[in-house]
Order: C-alpha cells, then structure tokens, then sequence
C-alpha cells in the first residue's frame, strides 16, 4: 500500500513507516500533521488516481526534526576580470515519518 502525496510544490511517493524529508512545515518536534493533498492511492492492486485529489484520502505524519540540509556553494566566477563572488546556501527541512494512510 503506498501513497503519492504533494507537500511544499513537491510530490512524494510514500508508505508507512517511512522517513521522508519535505520542504519546512509550520509544526514542532513531536508534533502530528496530515497530507490532504493525495494524489494516488495505490492498495490491494487497486489503484486509485484522483482528479487532481483523491476525496476522503490523507496521509498522517509525525513531525520528527526540524533541520537544515548540507550547505550548498555558489561560486560565481568571470574570467580575466577579477571577479569572483562565493555565497552559501542551507536549505530547511522537515523530517517526517509516515504513518497511518487513510
């Protein structure tokens, strides 16, 4: 049994018991938050698509970390000018762990 849902612009296949890492949700540490934004929901063989959202279907997550992801360079460079320009960027993070598909 698994689920596609759509969270922060993004879409997730997903099933219980996984550890997904979704754009930052406003929610705490411990916390329980649900996905009503599903998309497909696949169980026992039968596979329902909805149009855009499966009605009545939404996934429940507990909110395990609030984090940020490794730090990413941008370097940008021009030849023979002397220019040069360094930044770093850590995007934020929720990890989710799946639980019940309903």
């Amino acid at each position: 049994m698994y689920a596609v849902i759509e969270t922060g612009g993004k879409q997730y296949t997903v099933q219980e018991g996984d550890l997904v890492k979704v754009e930052k949700l406003d929610a705490n540490e411990g916390d329980a938050v649900t996905f009503d934004k599903v998309l497909l929901v696949a169980r026992d063989g039968e596979i329902n698509v909805g149009k855009p959202y499966v009605n009545d279907a939404k996934v429940e997550a507990k909110v395990l970390k609030q984090a940020k992801a490794k730090k990413v360079i941008v370097y940008k460079f021009k030849a023979k000018k002397n220019e040069r320009k360094k930044k770093g960027h850590r995007q934020p993070y929720t990890l989710v762990e799946i639980g019940k598909l309903a």
